[in-house]
């Protein structure tokens, strides 16, 4: 019995038959940390153009080999309208003045990492430098597909799930 695969591009690209796209979304990871080790990782291989955002010069690029993904210590013009970010330490201090900046800008998506059993530390920093909170509500959190997570890799597979739906227009989970 021999199986069709005509006019089927999920089968097709399974095939390896397709073509990979060129990367048309950026994504940065705010601040070096395991989970932004893997999530810069997965995402190139996923079509992101991979940044690091990492204002501490002290801190390197944790588990990434140097040159592999380009460090950038400020918001600049890397963040333009195809840019996914996602703030990977909700604990740095850093994260109200960051965020400020980067809502300024014209981020696509932005997100921070952070259970929803506890309020958000970036929604008071944000208040405090005087955001206004329909800005402030753009920061979705949490993010990623809830699958469990428990691991700095689960955590990025389900970010990048999940970013991976939206960029596809979908909204996630097992309902086709």
């Amino acid at each position: 019995m021999s199986h069709s695969h005509d006019q089927d591009p999920a089968c097709a690209a399974a095939h390896g038959e397709v073509r990979s796209e060129e990367a048309s979304r950026t994504l940065v990871a705010v601040f070096a940390s395991p989970v932004a080790d893997h999530l810069l990782r997965f995402g190139a291989e996923l079509g992101f153009r991979p940044i690091l955002l990492e204002p501490d010069p002290e801190r390197g690029l944790g588990g990434l080999p140097s040159g592999s993904v380009p460090v950038v210590r400020e918001v600049g013009d890397h963040l333009d309208g195809t840019a996914d970010v996602v703030v990977t330490d909700h604990h740095r201090a850093e994260i109200g003045p960051i965020l400020r900046d980067v809502l300024g800008g014209p981020a696509r998506w932005i997100g921070v990492m952070g259970s929803p059993r506890h309020p958000g530390p970036h929604v008071r920093a944000l208040t405090e430098l005087g955001v206004p909170p329909e800005e402030i509500a753009r920061v979705h959190r949490p993010i990623g597909l809830n699958i469990g997570s428990r691991t700095p890799a689960e955590i990025a597979v389900a970010t990048l799930a999940g970013l991976i739906a939206d960029r596809n227009g979908r909204p996630g989970g097992f309902a086709h």
